[in-house]
């Protein structure tokens, strides 16, 4: 009986919210469809490749994932180290790579390593999210003039005033491109500013494309379609056919340092973007809180799929997850439905692919890494300090003049010098009275046993007999070495009928305070339990 009314409770609540999943799903797609294409084009494999990636981070991740109404697919935050995976190992080694990636972030998820991959900077994240963004615009802006890109990221970059002055004085079909380009922007634009309040949950990027597609048949452009990516363009009915399982020949090599080293890169970004996405996504929405864990190991067995099929590694995307919340999204039926209609779409209406220009879908990746490489993170980081803003443009600097995982390790690295530093910074600020043989020391920083030699330098610079008194107000944090240090140092002081004036019990919290805050910490998660008391108790250390 009580198995009967849970599975009535069960339908009610289908249908109570099928409707508006089923909407969203539409919208999701429609959304999905184009950033799908593009975003393959962008890594340097063929344009359905994504789509097929795009149905199984739907039909698949959406029914296992941990954060219920984020989307996965192929994302642009990957973009740039796929095409370098792609350049350096080629186009059937990218299966062996996201196939171990996949495999590692499932272990990630098992071991409970979630919430480890959230405790990376923000100044990291949007410093990688920013050069990744300053890669993509330098990359696909030759792209949209219907060039190839030139190669590095400095190259690409340093390389659009040429390309741009070569397409506008030759006025070949590049210049026809490039119009494109400029119109698919263009409407983005104007569509997000100006488009009536009944037809704005239409998604932009889609507009922009089928106003680019009927602009191109109107004029007969000669410029390149998706068909002239492919190596045989008929195949672009056949969108399987881009399938590549890996070979006995590619496992061989699974174990090459270079292979490990790629498949770690993938696994680590995938994950970083993967979470703080499902992070921004719960901002959105009053739902379901995200399982981190959960959300990590749904990733990696979507990516092992990807791998086994040779195709695009996904991340959950912000953009179409985004999508999905504003559109009325319930529950993970919606991102389920939506890989079903990618899937309905490559299957029945493959041939619609022939009719979209490459430089209107490059545009939108140029527009989406502006938005990406946009310094609107700055002032954020700027309230907690200099030292973040640094963090930021020299992240960005690295990805951009080197590659993203180097750019990302040098990151995480200053970021951890930073935390040493906050951990051994000790200024003490002196002020001798002489006349009233009275000396006042304030300290500030943290006093640790990094910072005992400083600390017991100054005090022996301290004449004998003087009235000391130390003031404590700024610091954050003493450890028991120092404390032990001012204990003995004091007897020694009163032998020389000096006086030392210190309030001990307020002092001794700064060292008690860490370990009795992280007490209230674990007697919060054994109260609360559940996943939201994780999140707590992470942020409350």
């Amino acid at each position: 009986m009580a198995d009967t009314t849970q599975c009535s409770k069960g339908w009610q609540g289908f249908r109570a919210t099928i409707g508006s999943d089923a909407l969203a799903s539409v919208v999701v797609f429609l959304v999905a469809l184009p950033l799908c294409m593009g975003v393959s084009i962008a890594s340097g494999v063929p344009p359905t490749a994504g789509l097929i990636t795009g149905i199984i981070g739907g039909l698949v991740v959406g029914f296992l994932a941990g954060s219920p109404l984020q989307v996965s697919g192929p994302a642009a935050g990957l973009t740039v180290l796929v095409w370098q995976l792609v350049q350096q190992q080629g186009l059937p080694m990218l299966g062996i790579i996201v196939l171990m990636a996949g495999l590692m972030q499932v272990l990630a998820g098992l071991l409970k390593l979630g919430q480890w991959f959230r405790a990376v900077s923000p100044a990291v994240i949007h410093g990688m999210l920013a050069g990744i963004g300053v890669l993509i615009l330098a990359s696909q802006f030759h792209v949209m003039l219907d060039k190839k890109p030139l190669g590095s990221g400095i190259e690409n970059f340093f390389g659009i005033p040429a390309a741009l002055m070569d397409t506008v004085t030759s006025g070949n079909t590049s210049l026809q491109a490039l119009y494109i380009g400029v119109l698919t922007i263009a409407v983005i634009a104007l569509w997000l500013a100006y488009a009536p309040g009944k037809f704005r949950i239409l998604p932009p990027p889609l507009i922009a494309v089928v106003v680019a597609v009927i602009v191109s048949a109107v004029f007969q452009l000669k410029i390149k379609y998706i068909p002239d990516l492919l190596a045989n363009p008929a195949d672009i009915n056949k969108i399987w056919s881009v399938i590549q399982f890996p070979t006995l020949e590619h496992f061989k090599h699974a174990l090459d340092p270079a292979i490990l080293t790629a498949a770690a890169s993938v696994a680590f970004i995938a994950s970083a973007e993967t979470l703080l996405s499902a992070s921004a996504v719960d901002k959105l929405h009053q739902g379901s809180r995200t399982n981190y864990d959960r959300e990590l190991t749904s990733q990696g067995v979507g990516n092992t799929l990807c791998g086994v099929l040779g195709v695009l590694p996904m991340t959950g995307v912000i953009v179409r997850s985004t999508a999905n919340v504003d559109a009325g999204a319930m529950t993970r039926a919606s991102t389920i439905m939506h890989g079903g209609w990618l899937l309905l779409f490559a299957t029945i209406l493959p041939f619609t692919l022939s009719y979209i220009p490459v430089s209107s879908l490059a545009a939108i990746l140029v527009y989406t890494g502006y938005k990406l490489a946009y310094p609107k993170a700055v002032p954020g980081l700027l309230k907690f300090g200099k030292s973040e803003v640094a963090i930021y443009i020299v992240s960005i600097a690295m990805i951009v003049a080197t590659n993203l995982l180097e750019g990302v390790l040098l990151g995480l690295g200053l970021s951890l010098l930073k935390l040493l530093q906050a951990f051994s910074h000790l200024e003490v600020h002196w002020n001798d009275d002489i006349a009233r043989n009275r000396i006042e020391l304030h300290l500030k920083g943290a006093a640790t046993l990094i910072r005992l030699p400083k600390l017991a330098a100054i005090l022996e610079e301290v004449r004998a007999g003087a009235e000391v008194h130390i003031h404590f107000e700024h610091l954050d944090y003493i450890d028991h070495a120092c404390l032990d240090l001012l204990s003995n140092w004091e007897k020694q002081h009163e032998i020389t009928g000096g006086k030392l004036e210190i309030e001990w019990e307020k002092l001794s919290s700064k060292f008690h305070q860490r370990r009795t805050g992280a007490r209230k910490a674990d007697t919060r998660i054994i109260t609360q339990g559940g996943h939201d008391g994780d999140i707590a108790t992470l942020r409350s250390v």
